[in-house]
């Protein structure tokens, strides 16, 4: 994948997450509904929403921040920005380029990917093939999303899923080999996409009267047919990987799976024989915030010491489309 003598490296971590917090208890005057209901179905206790003026690019923006900030450069440093979302601030112009805006990037290439919950990953997929290329220096890599635009309150089994918030890694182009990005698979199968989806406001059904009282421009998922295939997808996706790349499960310092649900990062988990202290999750105080989920998780993994010079971490994800992905870093 890479040039040389040379790897793609994470340079800094950034990511944020809105003040306000939605408990499970407050959701069960909304609709009907508990927190053991909810917390035994998919381990989510809590979760955070954006306030109504927040949009997507805030959120990004003030995880781009800190991820500048621990990479101790600066907007002038930055040449290529990958923003992956399904819910940008407005349909034109792109999040990317408001963010580009917001953060006053000089003249850089930036645009918008949309792969749902695997976003991140097929983002740093795309941003490290750019670098090698040799023609960026540097990438702001984001995942954002405010899944509360798009959530149906009157929809119990969906609307207690969905959080908000936003991750984001600077990436540099470094001599040396053997750390940095070491390898990645992306998926996609389009012949499932019914399972997860908006009906509407889209050039197939533009938005009108009848579709916004159709509640259609809201997220819709079959739960229990995504459960079965995000187990099996993204189990074989990290396997894959870690054959291609000459790395067995014993040598994963830490896995870091897309925030969903509990109960699918557990069968992951136990079908790639990980100990609990070798699978990140900070799902129940997150909730499922879908390209935002990752960058969040190793945000906080690396900011709590999780992650050291020389452990290899292994991503998994599963998304809407269907997509699905996996990457594999050793920490420089």
């Amino acid at each position: 994948m890479n040039p040389v003598g040379q790897s793609v490296v994470i340079l800094g971590t950034g990511s944020y997450a809105p003040e306000r917090i939605l408990t499970n208890e407050e959701l069960s005057r909304i609709v009907e509904t508990t927190d053991e209901w909810i917390v035994s179905r998919s381990g989510i206790r809590e979760r955070h929403v954006a306030a109504p003026d927040e949009a997507t690019s805030d959120l990004a923006l003030k995880a781009c921040q800190a991820a500048l900030a621990a990479a101790t450069l600066t907007p002038a440093d930055i040449d290529l920005l990958i923003v992956a979302t399904c819910t940008p601030d407005s349909p034109l112009p792109s999040a990317s380029t408001v963010l580009h805006r917001k953060l006053g990037l000089g003249p850089c290439a930036c645009f918008d990917l949309v792969a749902a919950c695997s976003g991140f990953l097929y983002n740093l997929e795309v941003a490290s093939a750019m670098l090698t290329s040799g023609r960026y220096r540097r990438a702001l890599v984001v995942g954002a999303d405010k899944l509360t635009s798009i959530t149906d309150y009157q929809d119990r089994t969906t609307c207690v899923l969905f959080g908000d918030g936003a991750g984001a890694v600077v990436l540099g182009v470094q001599p040396g080999t053997g750390t940095g990005i070491i390898g990645t698979k992306l998926y996609a199968d389009g012949n499932a996409g019914d399972l997860i989806k908006i009906t509407s406001g889209g050039s197939l059904h533009p938005a009108s009267a009848e579709t916004v009282a159709r509640r259609e421009h809201y997220l819709q998922m079959r739960g229990k047919e995504v459960f079965k295939l995000a187990v099996t997808a993204m189990q074989d996706a990290a396997v894959e990987l870690l054959e291609k790349s000459g790395v067995s499960p014993d040598q994963v310092k830490l896995l870091i799976p897309h925030q969903a649900n509990q109960r699918i990062i557990d069968a992951i988990a136990q079908r790639m024989k990980l100990p609990p202290e070798r699978v990140f999750m900070n799902l129940e105080r997150y909730g499922n915030t879908s390209a935002a989920s990752i960058p969040i998780a190793l945000d906080e993994a690396v900011r709590t010491g999780r992650i050291v010079s020389g452990d290899y971490v292994l991503f998994v994800a599963f998304g809407a489309g269907l997509t699905w992905a996996s990457a594999l870093i050793r920490w420089s």
